[in-house]
């Protein structure tokens, strides 16, 4: 891990500003490994010990929200099987993040790591209803009847009832057709199963939204740092349904 000003580590401690730290290090009270500390000085969280007014503190971690495009081929996971590369082998930083709303090794599509485990909780649990939105590619056109019984909610083959959920005909594909579909709840392989049983194929499966964060032009296998405006919207839209 890069080393870290002080002040920085100071103040994600909660001892207050960076201002306010600067000056408890002139006054003699910070210390680093037994020895006093100085301003501007760098430390690295991990093996400095750092304490203040003879107490060791620990910095709490900074936040981290990033917006990954999932590949097919790759695993929702932080640990490997079988030797299969997995969304922490595409995203290379030093905190510790936990995907939020995993896909299935041959899905793709939008997927959100974080170490903010209140926002992953309100973002995933069914009572909080967020809604999720996906395109397929099926092997073919489903009829009208079929589109209804899916938007009013399928028994699966393990006895799950789905959900109402919005679906619609999106765009034709040679002899396949991608179909939208908007949930509020995430059952195992629910989307593939769900066309199973009315006698469908999903080719391809892609989550593109997440509340309001969007996978938009995101190339397959990259990633990126939310900006401050979508942090606001996810945490605005998991308050809202939290309330």
């Amino acid at each position: 891990m890069p080393d870290v000003r002080l002040q920085k580590i100071l103040a994600q401690a909660g001892l207050g500003s960076r201002r306010a730290c600067e000056g408890y290090i002139l006054a003699g009270r910070v210390s680093v490994n037994g020895q006093p500390a100085r301003i501007g000085m760098k430390v690295d969280p991990v093996s400095d010990q750092v304490a203040f007014d003879g107490e060791p503190i620990k910095a709490r971690e900074e936040s981290v929200y990033i917006l990954l495009n999932k590949p097919p081929g790759v695993l929702s996971s932080l640990r490997s099987q079988g030797g299969l590369p997995t969304i922490r082998d595409l995203v290379p930083v030093d905190a510790r993040i936990y995907p939020v709303g995993r896909l299935d090794k041959n899905s793709e599509g939008l997927i959100l790591l974080t170490n903010d485990g209140v926002l992953a909780n309100r973002l995933t649990h069914p009572r909080f209803e967020h809604e999720k939105e996906y395109r397929l590619l099926l092997n073919r056109k489903p009829s009208a009847e079929e589109l209804e019984r899916w938007k009013q909610g399928l028994t699966l083959p393990d006895g799950f009832h789905t959900g109402p959920a919005r679906v619609w005909i999106a765009s034709a594909e040679g002899r396949g057709v991608w179909v939208g579909v908007i949930l509020k709840e995430g059952h195992k392989r629910q989307l593939r199963e769900s066309a199973r049983v009315l006698g469908l194929r999903v080719q391809r499966l892609q989550r593109i939204r997440m509340g309001p964060l969007e996978l938009a032009d995101l190339k397959p296998g990259a990633w990126r740092h939310l900006l401050p405006g979508e942090i606001k919207d996810l945490k605005s839209a998991a308050h809202t349904r939290s309330s």
